[in-house]
């Protein structure tokens, strides 16, 4: 892996204290000139309310379309991780994690859904993107019901 400049992927790794610690890594694409849509979803994402001190539970979903890099999986894993001490509130966090996606590995388009858990009785879902998508990308729905409550 130090060929490709990765640093955690099979490696033992402990996590990180915060996002600003983390590591995020990318790794060549090898379908570099294709437009192709990769999605991760994350459905028991967890950071802190920056008042409270209390868990926030949010199912995130980011889909990008990988330019010359990829979004390397077990960085994104640990950094995604590194938010579980971390006081933010929802839109910084959901906004945050894209932006820095987009910084890391520059892909053609991305787009972030943080479809968070109600608190207070109201839930609050976050979406962002990083401009329009490329001319034929298919980009499915991100198949996360909107807050019904118990039915």
């Amino acid at each position: 892996m130090e060929t490709m400049g990765l640093s955690q992927l099979g490696q033992d790794v402990r996590g990180f204290s915060s996002p600003e610690e983390a590591v995020l890594e990318k790794a060549p694409n090898p379908q570099k000139g294709v437009v192709y849509l990769a999605r991760f979803t994350a459905p028991e994402f967890t950071s802190l309310c920056p008042v409270t001190g209390h868990p926030d539970f949010a199912h995130l979903v980011i889909d990008y379309a990988p330019g010359d890099w990829l979004v390397e999986s077990k960085s994104l894993k640990l950094y995604l991780g590194s938010f579980r001490n971390h006081g933010a509130f929802h839109e910084d966090c959901t906004v945050g994690i894209g932006r820095r996606i987009v910084e890391t590995v520059q892909p053609l388009w991305l787009r972030i859904g943080g479809y968070w858990y109600p608190r207070g009785g109201i839930p609050i879902d976050v979406f962002w993107q990083s401009g329009p998508p490329p001319e034929g990308l298919w980009i499915p729905d991100q198949g996360v019901p909107p807050y019904r409550g118990r039915g």
